[in-house]
Formats: structure tokens, sequence, C-alpha cells
């Protein structure tokens, strides 16, 4: 990837969606937002990765998904323990047994990613300045796609630390917001869309065909972690993992979406070979 060129002469480029790898690639014994789950995603050739960031006690940023601790580490949150502590830690694997990965900090993650794929930086908006810096320190500012609240006092926070960073704001059903980022001087590159029915604005053809038009692109979640939030109308990993990728993955690719995020990357990547 030529991360002097922008993101959608890239995405021209490859020809296809940008894989994203939520969290890296993990099962088994190798736990998500670890620095394994990160390794396997670039074997895997991942086009962006997906991280989580954690900011201890002590003000120092970790990657995991807060408010998750009681499933990983089985502890309290990050948020509530000094980075001694969390270092002492180790992650859990799918039988929650405890596994030699400890919580990489976001140093070790990024100094791993830097020069390799895009980054979407998840929870960027629980500290903005901090972690900007810490982008900035790793130098890996052009890799870093970020997302945040629409609000002004967020957005001027977005301007002020990480004018640089490409940045996709959130969309339900209907896209209010793009246009309105876009003037507030946003590096907008493009929206995560979320949608609940195949009948909703922002999987239109005509409005994907609006944003392409002006350079924008399109994010979408094939991942599903809760069956009451649906947020790609039933177009998941699970409906293509077990047999019907048409319904899933398929569907989206054909909507000429530009992310797919998914938890089954390889296969995914196996599937859109046979297309």
């Amino acid at each position: 990837m030529d991360f002097n060129k922008t993101i959608y002469e890239n995405r021209q480029e490859l020809g296809r969606p940008f894989l994203v790898a939520h969290r890296g690639v993990c099962g088994a014994n190798v736990p998500c937002n670890s620095i394994a789950a990160y390794k396997i995603a670039l074997q895997q050739k991942a086009d962006v990765i997906e991280i989580d960031v954690a900011k201890s006690k002590d003000g120092k940023f970790f990657v995991f998904h807060p408010g998750m601790e009681h499933v990983f580490l089985k502890s309290k949150p990050i948020s509530e323990m000094k980075a001694s502590e969390v270092r002492k830690l180790r992650l859990l694997n799918q039988d929650s047994t405890p596994t030699s990965y400890k919580v990489p900090t976001l140093q070790e993650v990024l100094k791993l990613l830097k020069g390799k794929v895009y980054i979407n930086v998840d929870k960027f908006w629980t500290d903005i300045e901090g972690i900007a810096n810490e982008i900035y320190k790793a130098g890996v500012e052009k890799q870093v796609i970020v997302k945040t609240g629409d609000d002004k006092p967020t957005l001027d926070k977005v301007k002020k630390y990480a004018p640089e960073f490409m940045f996709i704001p959130i969309v339900w059903h209907k896209d209010t917001v793009t246009q309105k980022l876009i003037k507030e001087g946003v590096n907008v590159i493009g929206v995560e869309i979320l949608f609940d029915s195949d009948e909703d604005d922002c999987i239109s053809e005509k409005y994907i065909k609006k944003m392409h038009k002006n350079k924008l692109l399109i994010w979408t979640n094939a991942i599903i972690y809760d069956e009451r939030a649906v947020i790609s109308a039933h177009h998941t990993d699970d409906i293509s993992a077990a047999g019907e990728p048409e319904k899933g993955w398929g569907w989206l690719i054909d909507k000429n979406v530009d992310f797919i995020q998914t938890d089954w990357l390889l296969m995914l990547k196996q599937y859109m070979a046979t297309r």
C-alpha cells in the first residue's frame, strides 16, 4: 500500500473493497487485540486492521476493548489499574484459559503495523489529544483512520490535535453529517454506514454513486456480536461463513462498498477469489 497516495486512489488501484481485520485475526489460543492476532492478520494480507484503545489509571495507552475486561482478562477495568498492573495480566483464550499473551501497549502495536496496513483506531474519541500524540510519536499518521461524534467540541479537538488523520463519521440509515464535517474542515475520507434494512438510504445505489463521485468511500461491517444490534441488515459474517456468502459478503460487494470489516478474513479472501 502506498501511503503517499490518497486512500481513494489506493482503493481504485486495488479494484476491490479493502478487507478490514476486526481486532486482528483471532481464535483458539490466540486472543483478539493481541500481537499474535495482528501478526496473523498481516500474514493473511489484511488491508486494514482495526484496533481498540484503552487508557490506564496513570495515563498509559494499551490496545484493548474497554469494558471487555471481564471477558478477556477477568479483571477490573484497565481504567482503574496502573500500567504496571496491566502489564502483569495475561489475555484469555476462547476457553477463558490464560495465555502467554500480554495486553500490548499502543506503541507496540503501532510499531508492528507501521508502513504495512491502514490502521482503524477505535475508541479514538475517548482521549483525542493523548491518542493523537501516540500516533504522531509512532509516525503512522498517514495510515490511521479514526471516527468520533460530530459535536462541535469533539470536532474542534480533531481539527486541533489530528488534522491529518483520515476521518469517517458513523451514519445510521441516512447521511446527514458528511457535508457538515467537510465544511468544518475535517479530513473526511468516507462514511461508516449502519443499516437494518436493504431499503435504507445509506446503502442505496444513488447514495453510493454520489459518494464515489465525490471521491468518498463506504465502510461496512459484516461482523456481528449482538444479534439484537442489526448493523448490516443481516448481510453478515455468520451467514457468509456458514455457507451462504452470496447473501452476506457477496451482497455487500455487489453494492460496490469500499470496506468490509470481518472476523473471517481468510475465508472472505477465498470467496472473493472465486467471484
